[in-house]
C-alpha cells in the first residue's frame, strides 16, 4: 500500500513541478485507508514560506482527528513540517528521498521522535526514493539552467 499511496504523492509533486513550484507532493491517508487529502507545495502561487505540500494537506484535515493517519510525502519533511505532524498527533509518516539539508525526521533532525516531546511518530523512509529523487533534481537542474548565477 505505501507505494499506491506514494504514487499520489509524487503525481502531487508533478503538479507542482508544471506550476514551477518545488516539486514535493503530500498525501493523508486514514487508518482505513481513505483518502483525506493531497496535496503540493504552493509557496510561489500563495505567497507564503508556509504552504509546504505537509502543511496543506494538514490544513485541509485540521477539523478531524489524526491520530490514527499516515502522512505520505515526496520528500523527508522540514523541521516546521515535522513539527506539525507531532502537533497534528499523525500516527506514521512515510517519505521518498532523503533531505540533508532541511530534512527533521530523521536525517538532520529527528524531530519526530524526540524523546523531549510527547508524541512521536512510525517512520518508514526510501518508499519510491529513485522516483522523488529525480524529480527533485530535474527541477533543480532546471532552475539552474533558466537563472544566472
Amino acid at each position: 500500500m505505501d507505494r499506491e499511496f506514494m504514487s499520489l504523492a509524487l503525481e502531487e509533486a508533478w503538479r507542482a513541478y508544471h506550476e514551477n513550484e518545488i516539486p514535493i507532493g503530500a498525501v493523508l491517508i486514514d487508518e482505513d485507508g481513505s483518502l483525506i487529502a493531497r496535496d503540493h507545495n504552493r509557496m510561489e502561487q500563495l505567497h507564503d514560506a508556509t504552504a509546504h505540500a505537509e502543511l496543506l494537506v494538514l490544513r485541509a484535515a485540521s477539523r478531524r482527528r489524526l491520530s490514527g493517519c499516515t502522512l505520505y510525502s515526496t520528500v523527508e519533511p522540514c523541521a516546521m513540517c515535522a513539527g506539525a505532524l507531532i502537533l497534528c498527533r499523525v500516527r506514521r509518516l512515510v517519505y521518498g528521498a532523503v533531505d540533508s539539508k532541511f530534512g527533521a525526521a530523521e536525517s538532520l533532525f529527528n524531530v519526530v521522535n524526540n524523546p523531549a516531546l510527547n508524541h512521536r511518530l512510525l517512520v518508514t523512509a526510501g518508499i519510491m526514493e529513485e522516483e522523488c529523487r529525480a524529480l527533485m533534481k530535474k527541477f533543480f537542474v532546471s532552475r539552474r539552467k533558466i537563472s544566472p548565477r
